[in-house]
């Protein structure tokens, strides 16, 4: 395992593995959004309470999910960064964060527009939404960090401590409901024993879920990629890269 991964650190041997591993993403993003996309729309029966509004959770789970998912993403990158200063772990930092950022605006945004039927209002400074909004301005600055600072070594050291620090209002994100009276729903996919929603609900969320996570690996693959050229750029293999490119353009 250790040996795979310290062999796929090397920029070099990353884009050339993320080049074949890409298509086989694209066709299973393909299908499933597909399905989840029916299954949201058109096979899943309309909410008891909520009637066709509660379809909104199909994008607002998801992308909340997502924007927990790609900061622990970017707090392993940091860790990596601050003890072993690999640089695709940098990369992968700078790659990553701007797509966390508008996974979070979107879920809070999609979450305010549910809000203001179900609650009356369009925001609350409720524990689960306050906590949801740090974690936006978490993102903000370490992308305020990464280009603000013209090392891009120390910009990445640097965004990393901030990173690892915002690592404490994860759990505060995702316990919220459970440790304050909040009007923010609780718990309802998570419990795996009983879920609280209808198994023709269930499904395409999970599937949604599924498809979102290789929307995200997809978009930051290429980021990574398009990175890791102007990273290395003076070596040869990126100048072999970029002549193949004009030759079969």
């Amino acid at each position: 395992m250790f040996k795979f991964l310290y062999h796929y650190s090397s920029l070099r041997n990353f884009y050339f593995f993320s080049e074949k591993l890409l298509p086989f993403l694209l066709i299973t993003f393909v299908c499933l959004v597909t399905y989840s996309i029916y299954g949201a729309l058109i096979s899943a029966p309309a909410d008891y309470q909520q009637g066709d509004s509660f379809r909104i959770i199909y994008v607002h789970v998801p992308s909340a999910w997502m924007s927990l998912l790609i900061y622990m993403v970017m707090g392993l990158s940091s860790v990596s960064v601050l003890v072993w200063k690999i640089k695709l772990a940098e990369i992968t930092l700078s790659a990553v964060a701007p797509i966390g950022a508008v996974f979070t605006l979107i879920a809070l945004v999609t979450g305010s527009i549910w809000g203001k039927p179900m609650w009356g209002t369009w925001w609350e400074w409720d524990a689960r939404l306050t906590s949801e909004l740090v974690l936006l301005f978490l993102y903000l600055g370490v992308i305020a960090l990464l280009n603000a600072i013209d090392d891009r070594r120390t910009g990445a050291r640097s965004a990393s401590i901030l990173c690892l620090i915002g690592i404490v209002n994860i759990p505060i994100v995702h316990y919220s409901v459970e440790w304050w009276n909040t009007l923010h729903q609780g718990p309802t996919v998570s419990k795996f024993s009983s879920p609280s929603i209808h198994i023709d609900m269930l499904i395409p969320l999970l599937t949604m879920t599924v498809a979102f996570m290789l929307y995200c690996l997809i978009i930051s693959l290429y980021r990574i990629r398009t990175m890791i050229l102007v990273y290395d750029k003076d070596s040869q293999w990126v100048k072999n890269v970029i002549t193949d490119n004009r030759e079969q353009i």
